[in-house]
């Protein structure tokens, strides 16, 4: 008697692609009974499904104001969701925590522990986004600033010029299944020495404890990250399709235990000592130009994922504090970014119970760049950037002001520092006060595509 699909499912198993090939088998050697139910087993996919209730996660974070209070319940529906993913431990929340996409997503600021799993929208497309810092020694920090503004590069696309990619690391990367194409490899040469936009900076000022000059770049893996976290989110999806369709697509993940599953930790790796690569360069060169050799010199992620054992810990914008998760630690010295106009934190401290071993990465916002411009319609820019930049020697890439990366976009400095103390998020050993700094601005006003339409527009009215 031939098998069918119906009888299948009247045994109790879930449809999905495995059945035409299980049912060509069965009918083909004509199994029944036990031999059947054997072979149905063992093909069948083993299928993981949510967990009923939101595992527990530690709160290291208080609302202070009504914005806040909106902001932070945003967080946590989000991240009641979110934590019952059936991979999930543990996870904990920073005080500069802001949700950010659907509910369930990681909020900037979550970090979760998820056993043998590498979920890659916890990591994001800006993969290994990160900070690193170089003192100059006392050096004038207006020669610094202007030195690294000739030799850093902002905004949308690469670059050509200035930078060798190395052998050595190309040899790796064309051995990874992920970062092996044509494209990965181009975006990995052609994005080095770049830092993009957004929040990213290059930031000038001074140690309040030495008063030397230290420089500090922000940015993560560019295009060449947001490849492999494109990639990397097919295969999460694909075996969520198969094994846990109801945990929501945005959770997919890749398991550790199999092959596709080490290869893209491997990835990781390989993105980590790329985006590392191209903070050295950026402060190596600077320092060539500036003809000092560097005091000293450290860097730390903060949107990545960390191995322990069989624990991978995503911190989704959160500063990693314990020394097992930074192989290249230097002294135990870690930066958090606040604002342009405020000291960047230099900070040191141990894994507690709730803390996970993880502090905060910055300032966070309460609400979203868009929102933030709204809230400053009635004034130019220029009036807003005066008031806001006051002493400071703050500079754009593009030349225009981008207005949603200016202070008052931001949470308050003094209230996550003042949390982070209360919820034991790291001792703060120095501050680097600031001189200045350079960001991206509004580079899409002259994107190519926009200068394209101006051009035609003009050529039109010609006619």
């Amino acid at each position: 008697m031939r098998i069918t699909g119906k009888e299948l499912i009247q045994m109790g198993y879930k449809p999905g692609k495995w059945f035409a090939t299980a049912l060509q088998h069965v009918n083909q050697n004509e199994l029944s009974e036990a031999a059947l139910r054997e072979y149905l087993d063992a093909v069948a996919p083993v299928i993981i499904d949510p967990h009923e209730k939101t595992v527990p996660y530690h709160k290291n974070i208080r609302a202070e104001s009504v914005e806040e209070e909106e902001n932070v319940a945003a967080v946590f529906q989000s991240m009641n969701e979110l934590m019952k993913t059936p991979t999930i431990t543990t996870g904990a929340v920073m005080p500069d925590a802001c949700p950010t996409g659907a509910k369930g997503q990681i909020p900037v600021g979550g970090v979760v522990a998820a056993t043998n799993a590498i979920h890659p929208s916890m990591h994001s497309a800006d993969i290994c986004c990160s900070v690193m810092m170089t003192s100059f020694g006392h050096k004038d920090p207006k020669l610094v600033l202007d030195a690294a503004h000739q030799i850093t590069h902002f905004g949308g696309g690469g670059r050509s010029d200035l930078f060798d990619f190395p052998k050595e690391l190309e040899a790796q990367l064309l051995d990874n299944y992920f970062l092996k194409s044509e494209r990965s490899i181009r975006l990995a040469k052609t994005h080095l020495g770049t830092q993009g936009d957004g929040n990213h900076f290059l930031y000038v000022g001074q140690s309040e404890r030495t008063g030397e000059t230290i420089m500090v770049t922000h940015h993560g893996s560019r295009g060449f990250g947001a490849n492999l976290y494109k990639y990397g989110m097919k295969i999460a999806e694909a075996f969520r399709k198969q094994h846990s369709p109801k945990t929501l697509a945005r959770n997919a993940w890749i398991p550790y235990e199999e092959e596709i599953g080490k290869q893209y930790w491997q990835a990781l790796q390989l993105v980590r000592d790329w985006t590392k690569l191209n903070h050295e360069l950026l402060h190596q060169r600077t320092c060539q130009s500036l003809k000092i050799d560097p005091v000293q010199r450290f860097w730390n992620e903060h949107n990545f994922v960390f191995k322990d054992g069989d624990s991978f810990y995503h911190a989704k914008g959160a500063t990693p504090l314990d020394d097992k998760f930074v192989p290249d630690s230097t002294d135990g010295l870690r930066l958090i970014p606040l604002n342009m106009s405020e000291p960047l934190l230099i900070v040191k401290g141990e894994t507690t119970n709730t803390n996970l071993g993880f502090a905060p990465h910055g300032a966070g916002r309460n609400i979203s760049r868009s929102q933030h411009k709204r809230n400053k319609s009635g004034r130019s820019i220029e009036e807003i950037f005066a008031e806001e930049t006051e002493g400071l020697d703050v500079r754009f890439y593009s030349g225009h002001i981008d207005i949603s990366e200016l202070p008052s976009a931001y949470k308050s400095a003094a209230q996550v520092q003042a949390q982070m103390k209360q919820f034991g998020l790291g001792e703060v050993v120095d501050r680097v006060m600031p001189y200045g700094c350079i960001m991206a601005g509004d580079w899409q006003i002259d994107a190519p595509w926009r200068k394209k339409m101006r051009l035609k527009r003009g050529s039109d009215g010609a006619k």
